[in-house]
C-alpha cells in the first residue's frame, strides 16, 4: 500500500492494495469517519521506532530508580525473544 500526501491539503490516495483501501474505508465509515479522518486518528495512536525506543528507555530508567531493576543487554535479548515466541504462538504466525 502506498499512501501519497499532498502538500496543498491534508488528504491521501491509497494507490496500491484496493482490498486494504476498501477495508479501511469500510472501517472508517462504520465509525462515522472519512478515510482521511480515520487515518489521521490512527496515525495519532502510533509511535515511530524512535518514539518506542525513547519510551522503552524511560521505562527502564523508572524501573531502575524505583527498585534498582536493570537488565543486562543479554537478559533484554532473552526477554525479547521470549516475547516474540509467545506472540507467534498466540497469533499463529
Amino acid at each position: 500500500m502506498h499512501v501519497l500526501r499532498s502538500r496543498r491539503r491534508l488528504g491521501c490516495a491509497i494507490t496500491k492494495g484496493a482490498e486494504t483501501r476498501d477495508r479501511l474505508t469500510h472501517i472508517a465509515a462504520a465509525e462515522g469517519l472519512s478515510l482521511r479522518a480515520y487515518l489521521a486518528r490512527l496515525a495519532d495512536t502510533l509511535l515511530t521506532p524512535a518514539e518506542r525506543a525513547e519510551r522503552a528507555e524511560q521505562a527502564r530508567a523508572v524501573l531502575n530508580a524505583w527498585n534498582g531493576y536493570a537488565l543486562t543487554p543479554a537478559e533484554q535479548d532473552d526477554l525479547d525473544a521470549e516475547l516474540d515466541r509467545r506472540l507467534t504462538r498466540a497469533t499463529g504466525r
